[in-house]
């Protein structure tokens, strides 16, 4: 899900004191992760407060189709998904609410997390599940056919190009373990490389060359996407900037970008320990950060699955961490 300040501004006569609010845990960020922790905090009587961020249910809500998380036998879009997991939140007593964070102070219990640069939330026991973004080329079209063609996870939609051509954006180790995977399958995968050279590791760059349904366009670089209503190709800068340079145009059925995700964690890097990517890094096999009480989970610690279904198992270890830690400290 995205997460970030929203530019809400004060005036500057106004010098009145922000509102402060106490509650036992705080959960920031919906999505699978976010309210399957405020499901267990729920049950587990501990009402908890949850802040939905500046995506309501997160980057699932853009996917139209999900058929491979349990319970879904006929599948069920993204939305309707958040909405069923919001409702079963809210019937085990949790808040949820609409807002931001803005700021953060944990730097003593009870840790302090502002929304909307108006309202300071007190929380004895923190949970972050503000996700992580895929990283996008920049270009209108990718946008334009969301949903229709462009996609940011193989291992989510693959399934939907079955037999079909894509293309893959991207020449490391992600972009590679998502071509191979496409070419399982796909009838022709290419990988839209824009150095000449593939950055990923030695193992996964043979596994790509042994894939005789991949073929690698170095020296490309995308220039838009085409199709009515939904992606039919794509058009293509070869080797820019040098007298070979030439635009050219191919057929695809999907579009996927493995150029990596970029985890929200900017608000809370002063505190938390994050790795060399910028995501929260927890003890081994755990939601624990850092600090004590505060709790990381779904795609913001985790850079290797980003599935629904491991955001929400980490959205219940959190939540089972979070009332264990209240309870030795009440």
């Amino acid at each position: 899900m995205q997460f970030g300040s929203l530019n809400l501004s004060k005036k500057a006569s106004d010098t009145s004191p922000a509102r402060t609010e106490k509650t036992r845990c705080l959960i920031i960020g919906s999505g699978p992760a976010g309210y399957t922790a405020a499901i267990y905090a729920g049950r587990a009587n501990l009402a908890p407060i949850l802040y939905q961020g500046m995506e309501p249910g997160g980057q699932l809500t853009t996917t139209t189709e999900i058929e491979n998380f349990p319970g879904y036998p006929e599948g069920t879009t993204g939305t309707q998904m958040m909405e069923d997991l919001q409702k079963q939140a809210e019937r085990f007593g949790a808040d949820i609410r609409f807002g931001i964070a803005t700021s953060a102070d944990l730097s003593a219990t009870p840790y302090k997390i502002t929304i909307d640069d108006e309202l300071v939330i007190e929380a004895d026991a923190l949970i972050i599940a503000t996700g992580a973004k895929a990283k996008y080329l920049g270009i209108p079209d990718e946008q334009k056919y969301a949903g229709s063609g462009v996609s940011a996870c193989a291992t989510c939609d693959g399934f939907f190009y079955r037999n079909k051509v894509v293309a893959v954006v991207g020449g490391g180790d992600t972009a590679c373990e998502e071509a191979v995977y496409l070419a399982g399958l796909c009838k022709k995968v290419y990988m839209i490389v824009r150095k000449p050279f593939l950055r990923a590791s030695i193992i996964m760059q043979e596994r790509v060359k042994k894939a005789s349904n991949i073929e690698i366009l170095f020296e490309h670089e995308t220039l838009g996407l085409f199709g009515e209503g939904a992606v039919e190709g794509v058009t293509l800068l070869k080797k820019r900037g040098t007298p070979d340079e030439e635009a050219i145009k191919i057929a695809i059925d999907g579009f996927f970008l493995a150029i990596g995700h970029q985890p929200n964690t900017e608000l809370f890097k002063e505190y938390i320990k994050l790795d060399e990517n910028g995501y929260i890094m927890t003890q081994p096999g755990t939601p624990m950060t850092n600090l004590p009480g505060v709790f990381a989970a779904g795609d913001v610690a985790d850079p290797h699955y980003r599935q629904a279904i491991t955001a929400a198992g980490s959205g219940c270890q959190a939540a089972i961490e979070t009332e264990r830690y209240l309870s030795s400290h009440s």
